[in-house]
Order: structure tokens, then C-alpha cells, then sequence
């Protein structure tokens, strides 16, 4: 059986999405506080924040938004 995840993520741009959410303080107390990823793009998108630190989009159509949503309700 062949592992097709990334990371243990649908793919590469949920997986670092999610890596920067639990790896920077500032953006994983501001996730947090936004409680869904869709609150936390729209903000990032209103405050001029579109990407992550290594230029993958936070409104990525690859991403499984769904996971991320439940990665920030578990924060």
C-alpha cells in the first residue's frame, strides 16, 4: 500500500499551511482567535497576508480545507 499524503496531509500546500498555523506563535494565536480557517484567510487576506512565509497561497484550491478547520477548532 502506497502512503499518497504529504506529511501526513492531503498534499504539500494543506501541509504547510498547517505547518505555519503550529510552528509561529503569532499566526497560531491569531488562528486561534479566528476559531475556522476560512475566518483566519479572510483576515489574513484583509490585514494583505495572502501567503505563507514560503508563497503558498492561503485561498490554494488544493487545500483541504476541511482538515485545516480542524486543525485551528483543536488549537
Amino acid at each position: 500500500m502506497t502512503d499518497t499524503t504529504y506529511n501526513g496531509w492531503a498534499n504539500r500546500a494543506t501541509w504547510n499551511v498547517a505547518l505555519w498555523i503550529q510552528n509561529d506563535q503569532g499566526l497560531y494565536e491569531f488562528a486561534k482567535e479566528c476559531g475556522s480557517y476560512n475566518a483566519f484567510r479572510n483576515t489574513m487576506r484583509e490585514v494583505g497576508q495572502t501567503e505563507t512565509p514560503d508563497q503558498v497561497s492561503y485561498n490554494d484550491s488544493a487545500l483541504d480545507v476541511e482538515r485545516l478547520n480542524e486543525l485551528i477548532q483543536d488549537l
